[in-house]
């Protein structure tokens, strides 16, 4: 699994002739995250660092489309790929230190907040996500987990990150088929098992702005036959009296990002050039109470640390029987 790691005088360079790891961020299946300072100066890094081992065939194919996709990516709302080091046994990707915390937690933690602060987090994630159609890449992952604060301070620009299940465009123009994602966020033709396109991110953040603005999700039902019923006929409200104070330009957003025909949802710039977003027409009523109480009941972190990776999704929908038809396990669409 060549990932073309750091080279120094010909010779391959070591993680430890360049950096100190420190202490564990997170851990995941197949890696953890570590804090990693810079030898040279004293700067300090993310690190991940993946078990080689524990990955197997499918899981390198998946490294390597990840490290692909970010060291195609440069722009100032998307996680950096800095450099990679690799040995016998592991891979070590070092990336952007973000230090500002989860989505979440900082709307909970806000004295105030408006719809106008709602639409500047989802204007910064729509011109991230635009520079990632406009490269060639479909995300696949949207959701507010995946969605961070550079820094702690209170204007703080917001991260997307995780990129393990995006797409490259391979310029052959083929549609994409693989099951993907988290169910509660995953478009309609995805769970439908049509071919598909990047309209799929435009969907996922039409659910992330409809929960910014109320507090909870706009498809739920314990029973997942239900909720992907729900999802795939695009059967959501905007329930009173958590709607009541949400403006018409608000609705109307979502409205057209959470569009079922693919064919009639907002492009990303469409979404941009929207007056909700770049107009003026989000209000400016303090809606933090409702909004951080909502969060606080419905998005526990036990409940929204789950993550359903394509696997799980498509064992889902052959054990329901949702639909008919095959479903293409493979992970090259």
């Amino acid at each position: 699994m060549p990932l073309m790691s750091r080279k120094k005088d010909g010779k391959k360079e070591k993680i430890d002739d360049r950096f100190k790891l420190k202490e564990v961020l997170g851990t995941g299946a197949f890696s953890e995250v570590v804090l990693a300072e810079d030898k040279t100066n004293g700067k300090l890094w993310a690190c991940k660092c993946i078990d080689k081992k524990s990955l197997g065939r499918k899981g390198e194919e998946t490294l390597e489309n990840e490290v692909a996709v970010l060291r195609k990516c440069n722009h100032p709302n998307i996680v950096k790929l800095h450099d990679i080091y690799e040995n016998k046994a592991t891979v070590y990707l070092i990336m952007d230190l973000v230090s500002g915390g989860e989505l979440f937690d900082r709307i909970v933690e806000k004295g105030s907040y408006t719809e106008r602060d709602a639409a500047d987090l989802i204007r910064q994630v729509l011109e991230a996500v635009k520079y990632l159609h406009d490269c060639g890449i479909v995300h696949r992952d949207l959701k507010p987990e995946n969605l961070l604060f550079w820094c702690p301070d209170e204007d703080s620009k917001i991260m997307i990150s995780d990129f393990g299940l995006s797409k490259m465009d391979d310029g052959a123009g083929d549609d994409m088929s693989t099951a993907c994602g988290t169910p509660g966020y995953v478009a309609p033709e995805v769970l439908a098992q049509k071919p598909y396109g990047n309209a799929v991110d435009v969907w996922s953040i039409g659910v992330i702005s409809y929960i910014l603005l109320c507090g909870y999700p706009p498809f739920f039902d314990e029973n997942d036959s239900n909720l992907f019923a729900q999802i795939i006929k695009g059967e959501y409200e905007f329930d009173s009296p958590y709607w009541d104070d949400i403006s018409d330009a608000a609705k109307h957003f979502i409205r057209h990002l959470m569009e079922v025909d693919e064919r009639k949802r907002y492009t990303c710039q469409q979404a941009i050039d929207d007056p909700w977003v770049s107009g003026g027409a989000a209000a400016t009523k303090d809606i933090h109470e409702s909004v951080s109480t909502n969060i606080k009941k419905n998005f526990a972190k036990t409940k929204w640390k789950q993550a359903f990776n394509a696997t799980a999704v498509i064992r889902h929908m052959r054990k329901l029987g949702l639909h008919g038809g095959s479903v293409d396990n493979g992970e090259g669409k």
